[in-house]
């Protein structure tokens, strides 16, 4: 076992015991608030191209891709109530901690994302998915209003799949040449500062 693996194993076990009371409520609201699962689950593409699945707690309409694009903007009527203030501080990301237990998703790396859009850009992903994809790193904190950007836009999708994505590509190739475990760590405050605040 690597220090990387060890260090997702550790405070992804940490973070779900510390946390356990507040993510009991979120899924009580969830449920309250609509009718559903209290988790999303969807295919993302992992390390080397595997697909596995991803977990966030729902924050739309049950069956919310069947009725829309699967990029949504922050006006999205999908959105619940519940799930925009969860959208709104990246509360919905939580049980991804569950991801990086099990072995899928580490702390810090690339965002995990949807294999439609990871085969348009397949010369680029080759590289990216020799790691794990993670819940937060450098693309994660630039676009952390990505939300508010795409609900500008005349098409979510489209803006999404070559204005945002291409930058996104960028800050991923930057943390495979920076990445150490001084990096994740800087990137895991950052990322904390960045809720709080």
């Amino acid at each position: 076992m690597n220090v990387k693996r060890f260090f997702d194993i550790v405070a992804s076990l940490t973070g779900l015991v510390l946390l356990s009371p507040f993510l009991l409520l979120v899924a009580i609201a969830i449920k309250a608030g609509s009718r559903g699962p209290v988790f999303f689950r969807q295919i993302r593409s992992g390390q080397f191209n595997k697909p596995f699945w991803i977990l966030k707690f729902r924050t739309m309409v049950t069956d919310a891709e069947k009725i829309g694009a699967q990029v949504s903007s922050g006006d999205d009527p999908r959105i619940t109530r519940v799930g925009g203030f969860l959208r709104k501080y990246k509360l919905d990301e939580f049980p991804q901690l569950i991801n990086v237990l099990k072995g899928d998703m580490s702390i810090v790396g690339p965002r995990p994302e949807l294999p439609r859009f990871v085969a348009v850009y397949e010369d680029d992903y080759r590289e990216i998915l020799q790691v794990k994809p993670g819940i937060t790193d450098f693309a994660s904190l630039e676009y952390k209003d990505e939300n508010e950007l795409l609900k500008a836009a005349e098409e979510p999708e489209r803006k999404y799949l070559e204005e945002i994505l291409p930058v996104k590509i960028g800050y991923y190739h930057k943390y495979l040449k920076e990445q150490s475990l001084k990096t994740d760590v800087t990137l895991i405050l950052k990322t904390l500062w960045s809720i709080i605040r």
